[in-house]
């Protein structure tokens, strides 16, 4: 495995990272000890060094087992855990962006991991309640006690996370490197503003939800879900005519190359962005080191184009109405196609 700077940092981290909301069996699915050992394990003799997991994942479970997991050799890993999520349902401050549940959450989670340190954080969710110069100063708070070596934030709009690195780079605050977010063959919506947002910013994208919840594992390109997916009332949502077509298409290329549909799809997203980190987590053994077989597949410019045509959504305004001819003429006059502009990928 091969090594990406974590944003506009120094950080090194592998290209392919551990997710571990299967470690541990608490929310009836998942893998027990022995397999989180085996797939760790795993991971590291490919070269991978980054773990996440949050506070909330399998009740606590997830980081306790990475804690005990790592224990013998710490320093070789970038531990990220995430924090936002109530761990106390009746308690209005047992979740959200606030300093106190960020305090509370921080000293709990390095208590679970067996540290004094997280080397990533990340602000699990945008909070609406909590203004972001708050959670921005509090993260930065943590930055310089030690405790956190590095800040992140996932699932929030383009302009929150915007406007909180403005923010920090003004005050002179912590900032965000990490961007994490739901992206996939079959959720590109953060293709529209999220993706040019970080590639503007210079943040790492750690995508979830690669796979599309199994959908593009290679199960689903006969043209139904499986057996036990469907006695598991899956969400029924996904079983769309494109998302099917999309899975077909999917397994086309990867027979085509000799390889599995999830190597395929880890791929294209790979492939998507300048630092796109995926994030693979596995419930099994054997699907992990499937997943691991990614990280030396380059696709081709026209099997890039296959599956973007496949899954291709509408940007919608402004993107589409600035990509228009008409627009482009009045903006640009006859010049716009000859303009080289180096700062666009």
């Amino acid at each position: 495995m091969r090594y990406k700077l974590l944003g506009k940092s120094g950080l090194r981290v592998s290209e392919l990272a551990l997710g571990t909301m299967t470690f541990g069996e608490d929310w009836g699915f998942g893998a027990s000890r022995d397999e989180c050992k085996k797939q760790l394990d795993s991971f590291v003799e490919h070269g991978g060094n980054l773990i996440d997991s949050a506070i909330n994942y399998t009740n606590g479970s997830s980081e306790k087992l990475v804690g005990e997991l790592i224990a013998g050799d710490r320093d070789r890993f970038v531990l990220a855990t995430k924090y936002s999520l109530s761990t106390r349902p009746d308690d209005p401050n047992g979740g959200g962006n606030q300093r106190k549940n960020m305090v509370r959450s921080v000293e709990m989670s390095l208590k679970r991991l067996g540290t004094d340190h997280i080397d990533l954080y990340w602000v699990h969710f945008y909070d609406a309640f909590t203004p972001v110069e708050e959670t921005m100063r509090g993260l930065d708070d943590l930055v310089r006690s030690g405790k956190v070596l590095y800040v992140g934030i996932s699932d929030a709009p383009a302009w929150v996370v915007a406007r909180a690195n403005t923010l920090a780079e003004l005050r002179g605050w912590t900032a965000f490197v990490g961007l994490q977010v739901k992206w996939s063959l079959l959720d590109r919506e953060v293709e529209r503003e999220l993706v040019p947002m970080a590639e503007a910013l210079d943040l790492a994208i750690t995508p979830w939800g690669v796979l599309g919840a199994g959908m593009l594992s290679g199960k689903y390109a006969g043209g139904k879900p499986p057996e036990d997916t469907r006695r598991a009332g899956w969400n029924a949502n996904r079983l769309t005519e494109k998302n099917y077509a999309i899975a077909a298409e999917l397994e086309k290329v990867a027979v085509e190359l000799g390889r599995t549909s999830s190597q395929v799809a880890i791929a294209w997203v790979r492939q998507k962005s300048r630092v796109v980190i995926p994030i693979i987590g596995a419930r099994k053994h054997e699907q992990l080191l499937d997943n691991l077989k990614a990280a030396d597949l380059t696709l081709s410019a026209e099997h890039m184009q296959r599956l973007d045509a496949v899954s291709a959504i509408e940007l919608g305004f402004p993107h589409d109405f600035l990509a228009s001819d008409s627009i482009r003429n009045i903006a640009y006059g006859a010049t716009y196609g000859r303009v080289d502009d180096h700062r666009r990928r």
